[in-house]
């Protein structure tokens, strides 16, 4: 039986590739880095690897929202981008308080980061072949002081282009990497989960609230 939980983000990208990707294979990572998501012996490493700064011979450089292929080339596609957006405390030199964003990448504020969402969004929409399946992993934070649940907005945006919410991961972590002056301020609860949110390419809308005929509103009423 798989479940939406699990504490190993291998395990859920096997049972993703399991239950909705017949290949076997994701066929584009665009946010590639160092490979960490795949293994010879378990994931294979996908056919085409990209990110803004190569590290590898076989990953070609460039933006995961201007991808030089053609529309309707790829039947999967795997998205970890970054999730942080500050010009604050995080920032500073300390290694304790920038640790995260040397290992996550940060947006100078959260316009730009979700306009970068976005504009992935309709890039993948426009490559994927119909039906076609994307795998985006995003976590929800709380910056400045504000709560942002991501994962509603980044739903919300891949519906209006016409993906469908396939399927939806949760993978939870045993330890979480924190700055001491954030131990020292925290006002909200330390968030030890992110998602990998599956989607596919479908030009269905969904109707979330069916129309109420005058009968039942007067009842509600």
């Amino acid at each position: 039986m798989i479940k939406s939980i699990n504490y190993s983000q291998h395990e859920i990208i096997k049972n993703i590739i399991s239950l909705h990707i017949p290949s076997g294979v994701i066929d584009c990572d665009p946010t590639y880095s160092k490979g960490n998501f795949y293994n010879k012996t378990e994931i294979q490493i996908p056919n085409y690897c990209s990110d803004i700064e190569s590290k590898f011979d076989y990953v070609k450089e460039h933006s995961s929202d201007d991808i030089p292929v053609l529309g309707k080339t790829f039947n999967s596609i795997m998205f970890d981008p970054p999730f942080l957006a500050t010009t604050g405390k995080s920032l500073d030199g300390d290694a304790n308080n920038n640790i995260i964003n040397k290992r996550f990448g940060v947006f100078k504020n959260e316009y730009q980061l979700h306009s970068y969402y976005i504009s992935s969004l309709k890039e993948f929409y426009r490559i994927l072949k119909t039906d076609g399946i994307l795998i985006f992993k995003c976590q929800d934070k709380i910056s400045s002081s504000k709560q942002y649940i991501s994962h509603n907005f980044i739903i919300n945006e891949a519906e209006k282009l016409g993906f469908y919410t396939l399927d939806i991961f949760i993978l939870l972590a045993k330890n979480r990497i924190v700055a001491d002056w954030q131990v020292k301020n925290q006002k909200n609860a330390r968030k030890f989960h992110s998602y990998f949110l599956v989607f596919k390419k479908t030009h269905k809308k969904i109707n979330y609230i069916a129309p109420i005929k005058d009968q039942q509103l007067s009842i509600l009423k």
